[in-house]
């Protein structure tokens, strides 16, 4: 049995009653956490950009909602508009292995497939926790950005796998669509490196797009290349140089635990690994007495490799000039959190990007690679800063396990204030109440636009 094969053959046996009721609990706080970013993101410019694009399509057989509208579209071009939304933001959630990756990105795929079939919640919550499960795995095998692929392209499996078992594939239909949606969609991780564009959001929206079309094409019959992982022209050989991985385990096997429950819901916008960084430097803001940056002499960050790597390295980290470039820098977000208080949407507002202060605070300011750090990695995202003021005091705050870490979950509680924050000037509050009341009652319902169309900003 070749890898995709075991894959495929896990994720067919995947039922809802072999899924235990935390998964289920945590399946659906990621429901509404990708809502509430998604509609947070609506008037964005990429997402308003892909949605424009979906909207110049339909699908009389299988229409499907652009969410925040009621509009419809074919099934992997909502997938896409509504993927950027989810997305754009950077403040879905995240799974740290090998490879770092957002396994929500696959929901947009999942309710697509869904709403093609009229899906009940079951079938949803199935769906999800297998592309959760397989995207995991592959995170945990293999690191492909060492190679210069972006992790994006194990999106692209796992958003076939969850959408083709929301839409009833067979183990070897399943298996073509990882076969189809491996071989073509390999994305390059220039998409974050140096200074970072737009694309940064769309990448992993066009994957699940690309995940959800190979399961349909599957579903119809296409075959795929094999074996697409251990091929002479396979994912191994190519991709990979020669360098080859397994899944040993995956999910319910052997008592294992669900990848559902290691990943993170991001309780500031900020790339994941930096999470830690604001935590700190918001405590170290009520730690020091009358505290005035503009007193600061200098500041020290203790980080990990991975951090150091993604959001410290490149020199555009230390001078941001776009929203998806200051949200991936470590210092910047460092330096906003310490002069502002606070870090949230606007923090990375062209105006407060480019401002005197940040740049005042940025030169001062020095990151480096902490061995004890690195040990922590990836169950924690430890992070210290040191501050010296002008009269020579010294204050220093660490953080591993900020708000929302899976090791220091947010409540449903947490969850839904989360959305109200994103949502509260766009989504009618009476919808909004009926979209949280549906999410949390998942299980139960018939069909899963009986929900979306309660995410409607746009009549």
């Amino acid at each position: 049995m070749n890898l995709a094969q075991r894959i495929a053959k896990w994720a067919y046996e995947l039922s809802y009653n072999k899924i235990p009721s935390d998964v289920v609990e945590e399946t659906k706080k990621r429901v509404l956490d990708s809502f509430a970013v998604a509609l947070g993101a609506f008037y964005e410019k990429p997402p308003s950009i892909a949605r424009a694009y979906a909207l110049y399509t339909t699908s009389p057989k299988y229409p499907t909602t652009v969410w925040g509208t009621l509009m419809k579209s074919a099934p992997d071009h909502a997938t896409f508009a509504n993927g950027c939304g989810v997305r754009y933001f950077d403040f879905n959630d995240t799974y740290l292995s090998k490879e770092a990756l957002h396994p929500s990105d696959n929901i947009p795929a999942i309710l697509a497939a869904a709403e093609m079939v009229g899906a009940d919640g079951k079938k949803v919550i199935e769906g999800i926790v297998a592309s959760y499960e397989v995207a995991g795995r592959l995170a945990d095998a293999y690191s492909i950005r060492s190679k210069g692929w972006d992790h994006v392209t194990y999106i692209a499996v796992s958003s076939a796998v969850g959408a083709g078992k929301v839409l009833g594939l067979n183990e070897e239909q399943l298996t073509n669509a990882i076969n189809i949606a491996l071989t073509t969609n390999n994305a390059l991780r220039q998409t974050r490196a140096g200074e970072l564009s737009m694309w940064k959001g769309c990448a992993a929206a066009n994957s699940a797009r690309n995940g959800l079309f190979a399961a349909i094409l599957a579903w119809k019959g296409m075959t795929g290349p094999s074996p697409v992982f251990e091929g002479e022209f396979g994912f191994f050989n190519v991709a990979l140089n020669g360098d080859s991985f397994d899944i040993p385990v995956m999910g319910g096997e052997n008592g294992a635990p669900f990848k559902m429950l290691e990943t993170s819901i991001k309780f500031w916008p900020v790339e994941y690994h930096a999470m830690s960084a604001v935590d700190a430097a918001l405590k170290l803001r009520e730690k020091i007495p009358n505290f005035d940056p503009s007193k600061i002499r200098k500041i020290n960050v203790k980080t990990f490799d991975v951090a150091y790597k993604i959001i410290v390295k490149d020199p555009e980290k230390w001078d941001p000039k776009t929203r998806e470039t200051a949200d991936h820098s470590m210092p910047y977000i460092i330096a906003a959190a310490l002069i502002d208080g606070h870090v949230w949407l606007d923090t990375f507002r062209p105006e407060r990007i480019l401002a005197q202060d940040i740049r005042n605070l940025l030169s001062k300011m020095k990151v480096e690679v902490d061995e004890e750090h690195n040990r922590v990695y990836p169950k924690g995202i430890k992070n210290t800063i040191i501050i010296e003021m002008d009269d020579g005091s010294v204050y220093e705050e660490s953080s591993t396990y900020p708000p929302g870490h899976f090791m220091n979950k947010l409540d449903r509680k947490g969850v839904e204030e989360k959305f109200w924050k994103l949502v509260k000037d766009k989504l009618d509050e009476e919808n909004g109440r009926k979209v949280i009341s549906m999410v949390w009652n998942l299980e139960k319902l018939e069909d899963i636009y009986l929900l979306l169309r309660f995410l409607a900003i746009e009549k």
